[in-house]
């Protein structure tokens, strides 16, 4: 068994190193400085081992009080030859370093679990619970700061007469949820985005990329049951939860709704690039199919207008209202598939009224006086 070591001894009242050689007795290291040919003996029970517990750390041992002796050894063999010749020497035993490490990767892989729970199963659970119970002036709160960032003034579209026949189809649209809490607002943004959005509170925004891409009226009430249906489950408000974090959601809990509109406009700055989930989605195809049903519009037009964007896009979904309302195939079969089940009704909405008038709502030209009917 090796006895003697390479070291390097500390006084602790100055920065130098003198190099020296450890000899390892059964109750005392003995210290010989190359130097000086000074030597030390330094006895098991003076000593405390500081450093060397580690993978990577020499071995610090110090002996004395506030101005301590050092003594550095870089091979934490020596460890393992003092615990051979003295069992009595507190000293760390460097075969618990395995032992170490695999605690520690285990207790960082249960930290990582934990976190992905957090994540994926605590926080979206907090984040249902807390959307359900929020007021809808909060709501309304957070989704006119939303909006304002998404359709600034100077971007809408405003020509009254054609504002109103929007209006009157999304009335028409809405007529089966009357009542309900939401003052629902449709804006139309002078972008080409084919695009429709819903945010917190009551408030659609339809982009003129998608508006232009409409044929019917019908084909518009079909988006825009689509998005009431978003607003009146809340799907939008949890999506913004379930990125929040939990001093966010705590923050929720107690009422402070100004750190919460603060993250809705910096952790959703867009609402449209919040992807709801698939249930939601079905769950925004389904009632909204029903809505339009039951307030006695084609849902056909819905079916159409769905299938058309999904020609549109050519199998590529980038920045369209696909992006963020995937239409995948078998989505499409269950829409016709309620679309069909029921009978088309007699009546179109705004029979009288030339749809293509209101694709130019974001142009300079003003509308013609027909009357809405």
């Amino acid at each position: 068994m090796r006895l003697d070591w390479e070291a390097v001894y500390l006084d602790g009242r100055s920065a130098a190193r003198q190099p020296a050689t450890v000899r390892i007795g059964r109750t005392a290291l003995d210290i010989s400085l190359a130097a000086t040919g000074a030597r030390m003996l330094w006895r098991y029970g003076e000593i405390r081992q500081t450093q060397g517990r580690y993978a990577g750390e020499h071995v610090r041992l110090e002996r004395g009080g506030e101005l301590s002796e050092a003594l550095l050894v870089r091979d934490v063999a020596f460890l393992s030859a003092v615990r051979a010749a003295a069992p009595d020497a507190r000293l760390h035993d460097p075969a618990r370093r395995r032992f170490r490490v695999a605690l520690t990767l285990g207790a960082l892989a249960s930290a990582v679990a934990l976190a992905l729970g957090i994540y994926f199963v605590a926080l979206p659970a907090a984040a249902g619970i807390v959307a359900t119970r929020v007021p809808v002036a909060w709501e309304e709160r957070l989704g006119a700061a939303i909006v304002e960032h998404i359709a600034p003034a100077d971007a809408r579209c405003e020509d009254e007469a054609r504002q109103a026949r929007v209006a009157a189809v999304a009335a028409a649209v809405l007529k089966p949820a009357a009542p309900t809490p939401y003052a629902f607002t449709v804006t139309v943004v002078n972008s080409d985005t084919v695009n429709a959005v819903a945010a917190p509170g009551g408030a659609v925004v339809v982009f003129r990329g998608l508006l232009e891409r409409t044929d019917t009226a019908e084909e518009l009430a079909g988006v825009l049951a689509h998005e009431f249906q978003h607003v009146l489950h809340r799907h939008a408000t949890r999506a913004i939860f379930q990125q929040a974090s939990a001093g966010v959601l705590a923050a929720s809990i107690v009422g402070d709704a100004s750190a919460l509109v603060a993250f809705g406009l910096e952790g959703a700055r867009l609402v449209a690039d919040l992807s709801m989930s698939r249930q939601a989605e079905a769950e925004a195809d389904r009632d909204g199919l029903r809505m339009l049903h039951e307030a006695g519009i084609d849902t056909a037009g819905t079916v159409a207008f769905f299938e058309k964007l999904a020609r549109l896009s050519g199998g590529s979904r980038r920045g369209t209202f696909l992006n963020s309302h995937p239409a995948p195939e078998e989505r499409l079969a269950t829409m016709r598939a309620l679309s069909a089940a029921w009978p088309r009704p007699a009546t179109r909405l705004l029979p009288a009224y030339d749809w293509r008038d209101v694709k130019r709502m974001c142009d300079s030209e003003p509308p013609p006086r027909s009357p809405a009917r």
